[in-house]
């Protein structure tokens, strides 16, 4: 498989996209299955799905519907297999995506298990994922952002292009902006090499669906919606479990009942983020950790003393000093 070109709207000449290790030895191996079962074993895409399901809290119905689309992708597979015309890819819809939900429900990270999905099965070249958002894309003047938006688009060909914030690009407001050519360009390329380069659209729901009904062509390219529910309580807790474990840390009596409190308060007041507010909770209360031990100057600290998050460390967060709200909702 050759370097794969793409064209840009106005410009004189293709651009090609940079070289990488084409994936034909699988793809060979994949075109002689002729079960399910031979499928699963050539490209080792449950290995994926038990990663998804082991390392991601809750998220039940995301996990259903990415299931459901390896389903979709394998019998895909066993169908081309047979001679049947292909129904994904370049001769037919497109795995063009988007994930709605609001931040810190695991959107980034479930993209980037999509590509290695995608990869292993040969629908992408390669398992890499270029994840970025308006900036990335949009110049600040006249002949800027073509090349911006080619230069992303070159990285992510052969993998999967996550654009978080995507609703950002459309501003009609403003009549100097740029964002719709990045749109023109992103759409070209969508539809002319769906085989090569899959994008997965991101942000709040409401105003994703503002911003599909103000584009109608992005929204037509758009195979799979997956919306990203919040965490509840409970999985919230179970997510802090998993990061202090990970950073070699553990909670000392009471500390994670505090936690569950701070998180209870924390839910109700603006701007929470799901597992992103959890994350930068624990990093303030290894803080205040660190300034309590710290204090301890001529103390032996035992390794109990450096690995333990005490309830004092949760309960000093300013969120305490509020009363708490009466409704508990995200």
């Amino acid at each position: 498989m050759g370097a794969p070109m793409y064209a840009i709207p106005g410009s004189a000449a293709a651009v090609e996209a940079p070289a990488r290790p084409a994936a034909a030895a699988n793809t060979d191996r994949l075109a002689a299955a002729r079960t399910v079962a031979e499928v699963l074993a050539q490209s080792q895409v449950e290995a994926v799905l038990g990663e998804l399901e082991r390392d991601l809290v809750g998220l039940a119905p995301v996990k259903q519907r990415i299931r459901d689309i390896a389903a979709l992708l394998v019998i895909d597979k066993l169908r081309a297999n047979v001679g049947l015309a292909a129904q994904i890819g370049n001769s037919g819809p497109a795995l063009h995506m988007c994930f709605t939900g609001n931040p810190g429900t695991g959107k980034t990270t479930v993209a980037m298990r999509m590509a290695q999905i995608l990869h292993r099965l040969g629908y992408v070249r390669e398992g890499h994922l270029v994840a970025v958002t308006r900036d990335d894309l949009v110049g600040q003047y006249i002949g800027h952002t073509a090349p911006k938006t080619r230069e992303v688009l070159k990285r992510a060909m052969g993998g999967v292009l996550f654009i978080d914030e995507a609703y950002y690009l459309y501003r009609p407001e403003n009549e100097r902006d740029y964002g719709q050519e990045a749109i023109e360009i992103l759409l070209q390329v969508m539809e002319n090499q769906r085989d090569d380069l899959v994008v997965i659209l991101a942000g709040y729901k409401d105003r994703m669906d503002t911003f599909f009904q103000s584009n109608p062509g992005l929204s037509s390219r758009i195979a799979h919606h997956l919306d990203f529910p919040d965490y509840a309580g409970d999985e919230l807790l179970q997510i802090a479990d998993r990061m202090l474990v990970q950073q070699s840390y553990h909670f000392g009596v009471g500390a994670r009942e505090a936690l569950a409190d701070y998180l209870e308060r924390r839910i109700a007041q603006p701007h929470f983020a799901n597992a992103r507010s959890v994350r930068n909770a624990l990093d303030r209360a290894r803080l205040r950790q660190a300034s309590r031990l710290f204090a301890q100057r001529d103390a032996v600290l035992s390794r109990d003393d450096l690995v333990t998050i005490a309830e004092a460390d949760i309960r000093a967060s300013r969120v305490f000093a509020q009363p708490p709200a009466r409704t508990n909702s995200h």
